[in-house]
């Protein structure tokens, strides 16, 4: 079976969730994953079931309890309210200690793809690292490149470049309509969204 090349991004809530039930899906079908989630502590609700599917599926985090942004990006309003939960950093010049994870999280990635090992590998939030100018497109696409041919891999997360969205056989847009979060002003809930 050829492994097809899927992107879930769009400003719509559900792309790691699409992400995690395609991942359970593949579970059923006794296929062998790695979910690698970029940007991202394990401090999901996720984080407390997925182990428990191991060896079959294998969930890694490269990020740390806090998010980055690049300047310019949020509102001073926007700021305010994450406080101490975001880093913000000059374009071109992120946190090197997060750069190394993301580099490190870029490792695994193209070894687990070229490797054959897993049926389906999923790389949570590259998008948006991407997006960043934490990774580049020549070093993503040369990972895309080199995965074995059998394995399915999605990209997840807001601001799928251009280049991806051509590169991949699959694009899905979330799409926000309404977000109880803006409209109603409600937090991340456990389960739901974290």
């Amino acid at each position: 079976m050829q492994g097809m090349i899927q992107v879930y991004t769009g400003n719509g809530k559900g792309k790691t969730t699409a992400a995690l039930g395609l991942s359970l899906r593949a579970l059923g079908a006794g296929k062998k994953i790695l979910f690698l989630q970029f940007l991202k502590a394990p401090t999901y609700s996720e984080h407390k079931i997925l182990p428990q599917f191991a060896p079959q599926l294998t969930v890694e985090n490269v990020g740390k309890p806090f998010f980055i942004a690049p300047e310019g990006m949020m509102s001073a309003e926007e700021k305010a309210k994450w406080q101490d939960s975001v880093v913000i950093f000059p374009p071109g010049n992120p946190p090197a200690d997060y750069q190394a994870l993301v580099d490190k999280g870029m490792a695994r990635a193209r070894e687990a793809l070229a490797g054959g090992a897993y049926d389906l590998v999923v790389l949570d939030e590259i998008n948006v690292a991407l997006h960043f100018g934490l990774i580049t497109w020549t070093a993503l696409e040369a990972i895309l490149d080199g995965k074995a041919e059998h394995t399915e891999v999605v990209l997840t997360g807001r601001g799928a470049t251009p280049e991806l969205i051509a590169k991949a056989h699959l694009v899905t847009e979330m799409k926000e309509i309404k977000h109880y979060y803006q409209d109603l002003g409600l937090e991340a809930r456990p389960g739901i969204e974290s």
